[in-house]
């Protein structure tokens, strides 16, 4: 989406009498990316089903606090990463207590796609679920969503310096997990 377009939006936003417009045209622009950022960083669909209604019900909510200081993806995206935090923190017990979170994901992957899966596929996922929170949410950020540095510096309210410094791990923890599980 262009800065005019973000800028159109953000008037239908902040307009009482065009807020429920400007929300649905938001959602219709950006429901699929930031559903499938979520996706990847909780692996469960209905779980990002979820988190990304979560996010929807904040960013209508709040939208009066968007002071258009960075472009409104990175504003939605910083929403929907923070409430796959808060979903990662809720869940953490819950998780410890049933098993691995791989052995709980691994399942899921292969449920979804039993006849398509790519072994290989399967394997590169799991290796990014072996990742530290922050470096699979930066490694996400990067590597799928195709961001830049400075842009998930906003998201993450990070220097672009540890950023480069988590994607760099990511990428050689992934790299060694799939050197191990070949």
């Amino acid at each position: 989406m262009n800065e005019a377009s973000d800028a159109d939006l953000i008037s239908l936003l902040n307009n009482p009498a065009s807020k429920d417009k400007g929300f649905l045209q938001l959602m219709d622009t950006y429901k699929k990316p930031l559903y499938w950022h979520i996706r990847r960083l909780v692996v469960s669909h209905h779980d990002a089903e979820d988190i990304l209604q979560e996010t929807f019900i904040n960013v209508y909510r709040f939208s009066g606090s968007f002071k258009g200081e960075s472009r409104i993806f990175t504003w939605l995206y910083r929403i929907a990463t923070n409430e796959c935090i808060k979903h990662f923190r809720k869940n953490s017990k819950w998780l410890k207590k049933s098993g691995s979170i791989t052995d709980r994901i691994t399942g899921e992957l292969s449920e979804s796609d039993t006849e398509n899966s790519d072994l290989m596929l399967v394997k590169f996922q799991q290796a990014i679920l072996q990742l530290p929170e922050k470096q699979r949410i930066v490694f996400n950020l990067r590597y799928y969503d195709e961001l830049s540095y400075a842009d998930i510096a906003q998201i993450l309210n990070s220097s672009v310096n540890t950023l480069k410094t988590n994607y760099h791990f990511a990428s050689e923890k992934i790299k060694q997990y799939l050197i191990d599980h070949a």
